[in-house]
């Protein structure tokens, strides 16, 4: 029996949210190796390379307008995966995934400001659950909120821009050509930014080497091409639903890999936040959340 379109698309988008768990702590591991934009820059550069070695054919040409727009697509995808970086350095694995995961609470707001579609009554309750979820994780020994903690916050939201932008402009191009373009104009901001403002640092080692492997090609080529590919058969809520889980998945990888406990308080935090993300992404479902905050259903 063949999957519907959409059903399959969303299986698909599970599977990559399962990669994208395992980055946090493979990124932790590649940093100790690897200074933070010039991790990005390698694992940008060697999937433009490979693409353009095996694809060549079937990317150009790309139409004008659409390589402006995926220029700025990816913008928000180089400023994300740098402030991640860098707070990865401060924070650790497991908060850092929960906080990313509140992208998805961003999304809703973000279709306010960018389609000007108003949020929802339970988009705005989810808001303050994960806020609270927030206080919770970031402040379960008094230290308050870190500056890897407030540098995830802003990848988060550079991400949530990413999702709704990426759904308005991905059925512009093909899939391949969308993927290139955020490959090769990543991996361009991120060599300039790299000669700018930071001194670049690369130690050889195997577990260097198999960090910049697995972000290569699993957690870049592959889950980008899959969201590129598969996002646009769902909605942005339906899929940011299924992103949800991505800081439990982190969670139990950086316990396994890294060692690394949440505590108490940390795990009621990361649930809060789950809780308030998957509250204003069903809100739809439920007649009271789901009127508009304006009032109109």
């Amino acid at each position: 029996m063949r999957l519907r379109p959409k059903i399959r698309a969303e299986i698909a988008l599970l599977a990559m949210t399962f990669l994208w768990g395992g980055t946090f702590p493979i990124v932790k591991i590649g940093m100790n190796y690897v200074s933070p934009v010039f991790l990005v820059a390698i694992r940008f550069v060697i999937a433009t390379i490979v693409l353009l070695l095996f694809f060549r054919k079937r990317i150009f040409p790309i139409p004008r307008p659409a390589v402006i727009k995926g220029c700025v697509l990816s913008l928000f995808l180089f400023l994300g995966f740098v402030a991640q970086n860098i707070g990865l350095t401060i924070t650790t694995a497991s908060k850092s995934a929960f906080i990313t995961g509140m992208m998805v609470v961003f999304v809703p707001l973000l279709q306010f400001v960018i389609e000007r579609r108003l949020p929802k009554i339970g988009n705005l309750v989810g808001v303050a659950i994960v806020a609270a979820g927030l206080w919770f994780l970031t402040a379960p020994v008094g230290a308050g909120l870190n500056a890897g903690d407030a540098l995830t916050l802003c990848c988060a939201l550079l991400f949530g821009v990413y999702i709704v932008y990426l759904d308005i402009i991905s059925r512009e191009m093909t899939p391949i050509q969308l993927m290139f373009l955020q490959m090769s104009v990543t991996a361009l901001f991120a060599v300039v930014a790299t000669a700018l403002f930071e001194t670049p640092v690369f130690r050889w080692s195997a577990e260097g080497v198999g960090a910049i492997v697995y972000l290569t090609f699993l957690a870049t080529m592959l889950t980008t091409y899959v969201q590129t590919k598969y996002q646009k058969e769902t909605t942005p809520t339906r899929a940011v639903v299924i992103f949800s889980i991505e800081p439990v998945i982190a969670s139990v990888c950086a316990a396994l890999i890294l060692g690394e406990q949440l505590g108490a308080l940390g795990v009621v935090g990361g649930g809060l936040i789950i809780a308030g993300v998957l509250l204003s992404e069903l809100s739809d479902n439920i007649p009271i959340l789901s009127r508009s905050f304006g009032g109109v259903s």
